[in-house]
């Protein structure tokens, strides 16, 4: 899975408008399934690595084996010695295995260390028609040491119904990422347009299509390197038939390169930038 889609395993926004004391509890079940599923044991709190692959086969850090790719195929030689076992069925790595992926996804492909042989999680994955491996360590510091990711109290004010826009087709737009090395790409598929407290413009936000119709923004404001990480994404569900959303920024989350510096996730479209302090939602966690 790819940092642009990452699961949160979040509870979907209400579409009706409940009183404080139900909107207070949603938030606060959001919030414990979030940190629930950022401590998974092989999230995205416990990468330790990331390294392109050569065309020679060669050795990588933090991992066994030699490693190389001729482009459209990865390929991995090691010893059974050597400890590494296929996640998928647990089978020992004795030779030359070869994966192939397309741009943008990923496979947890090999695993081993630890008492059980299942510590570090080796993935492979295509980012920029390049393949990297990425290692993912369940004993890394950040999870460890991980107690919930600081989060700003609940603000209802922030909780504003939005009008969605479509395009009459989605719009493919070049975006950097939190690697320079990678280039991004959104696909802007109509606009969320909605007014802030004290606000007397209309605010305008580019939005992605995520399954079954649910919209993602991915956006600045002027909290970002102060209280926030440089940017933040929001979710909402699919539009009602009058093309109206609950744009509930309390929901707003870090993208995985907050909490990791392995991450190549994609920054705001040039346009999706708040001339507003949105105190709401997750803060900087810190942990690097």
């Amino acid at each position: 899975m790819d940092e642009r889609h990452a699961s949160t395993a979040r509870e979907a926004p209400t579409t009706t408008n409940p009183g404080p004391d139900a909107q207070l509890a949603r938030w606060q079940r959001f919030r414990t399934s979030r940190n629930r599923a950022l401590a998974s044991g092989h999230g995205w709190l416990t990468l330790t690595s990331l390294q392109w692959l050569e065309s020679e086969p060669s050795a990588v850090e933090l991992a066994p084996g030699r490693w190389s790719t001729d482009d459209t195929t990865a390929f991995l030689t090691a010893d059974a010695a050597e400890g590494l076992t296929l996640v998928d069925s647990g089978a020992a790595v004795d030779g030359t295995i070869s994966a192939r992926l397309s741009d943008e996804e990923s496979l947890m492909w090999v695993q081993y260390g630890g008492e059980d042989g299942q510590q570090v999680v080796v993935e492979l994955a295509m980012r920029a028609g390049k393949y990297a491996i990425r290692t993912r360590d369940s004993q890394s510091p950040v999870l460890t040491e991980f107690d919930g990711v600081p989060v700003f109290d609940y603000r209802p004010d922030l909780v504003v119904e939005a009008r969605f826009v479509p395009y009459p087709e989605p719009v493919d737009m070049p975006v950097g990422t939190a690697n320079p090395l990678v280039d991004g790409m959104h696909r802007s598929v109509g606009e969320l347009v909605f007014r802030l407290p004290g606000k007397d413009h209309e605010c305008r936000l580019q939005a992605e299509e995520e399954k079954l119709g649910a919209l993602t923004v991915t956006f600045h404001d002027e909290t970002n390197g102060e209280t926030t990480d440089e940017w933040r994404k929001v979710s909402t569900t699919r539009p009602r038939p009058d093309n109206t959303v609950i744009l509930d920024f309390n929901r707003a989350i870090n993208y995985p390169s907050a909490f990791t510096p392995y991450g190549t996730c994609p920054m705001p479209v040039k346009n999706n930038s708040l001339d507003y302090r949105i105190e709401a939602g997750e803060k900087e966690p810190g942990l690097y």
